[in-house]
């Protein structure tokens, strides 16, 4: 057996020896100095000194062009940290969460999909994935929604997309010992306009509303959500623009009505009566 075998649950996934630097080694760049031709070419052989700085430098910049550099530089460290994240990924991944856009959106999700990413840092990947909203494969989701971790069971609710396929999984997830991953199964079957889902969502919207679960109701609301969401409008300021963007988007007459009497009031008060109370 080779005396120096990779310790693949390691932090980065190198030999701990390699992890000092040389006495001897030139004196690393500052990220911040580079150009942006210079910062792109430096990150895929970075070593674990410098790896993070400049992944993170790309990022703050908002650079686009780094996007495939920062992918390669995942690439690397591929079958490594099945127990602890590997922080040249994770920077990575933070780097392309800040550039945004569809391409980094789509390296995410190769990213996930390859298993490039795995353990701790695969949870990082996937929760970006739900900021990006990267566009994951059917199956990798199905598996991703079974994981052991609820962290990642939730934000693999929120991946699920238009895939009628997995409303059977999110029906069992509503039973879930995870209160955050019941939430999120119930708002993906609200997105799925699973009318299963009613009754919970009602239930969250009227007790403990967020955007997310207002974002949820549209394509399941009956007249009790669009009270339930009028008076979100007129009592809660910090959701008010969510419940009113999702109204506009219910198809019912109670709704149009709600709609209707919130443009005609100049009051938004918070606990002053809306002209939908007044004419109910």
């Amino acid at each position: 057996m080779c005396e120096r075998q990779l310790d693949l649950f390691s932090a980065s996934g190198i030999p701990l020896e390699s992890h000092a630097e040389p006495n001897d080694a030139p004196p690393q760049p500052i990220p911040a100095d580079l150009d942006d031709a210079a910062l792109i070419a430096a990150i895929p052989p970075a070593g674990v000194a410098a790896a993070p700085a400049l992944a993170a430098e790309a990022g703050r910049r908002r650079l686009a062009a780094a996007i495939t550099a920062l992918e390669q530089l995942c690439l690397r460290f591929a079958g490594f940290g099945l127990e602890r994240a590997v922080p040249e990924q994770v920077a990575a991944l933070r780097a392309l969460a800040l550039i945004g856009g569809p391409e980094s959106a789509q390296a995410v999700a190769r990213l996930i999909t390859r298993s490039i990413v795995q353990g701790p840092t695969r949870k990082v990947a996937v929760g970006i994935a739900v900021r990006l909203s990267s566009a994951l494969p059917a199956a990798t989701v199905m598996a991703l929604l079974q994981d052991a971790d609820p962290d990642v069971r939730a934000d693999a609710c929120r991946c699920t997309g238009a895939s009628p396929a997995a409303i059977p999984v999110l029906l069992d997830l509503t039973d879930d010992a995870d209160g955050n991953v019941r939430t999120a199964a119930l708002c993906a079957l609200g997105r799925l306009g699973s009318r299963e889902a009613r009754p919970g969502l009602a239930r969250l919207l009227r007790d403990a509303p967020s955007p997310e679960i207002i974002d949820a109701v549209p394509g399941i609301a009956d007249e009790d959500c669009v009270i339930v969401l009028g008076r979100i409008v007129r009592t809660r300021p910090a959701l008010a623009d969510a419940a009113r963007a999702a109204l506009e988007l219910i198809d019912h007459p109670r709704a149009r009505q709600v709609v209707a009497a919130l443009a005609g009031s100049s009051v938004h008060v918070m606990g002053q009566p809306g002209a939908e109370e007044r004419n109910p």
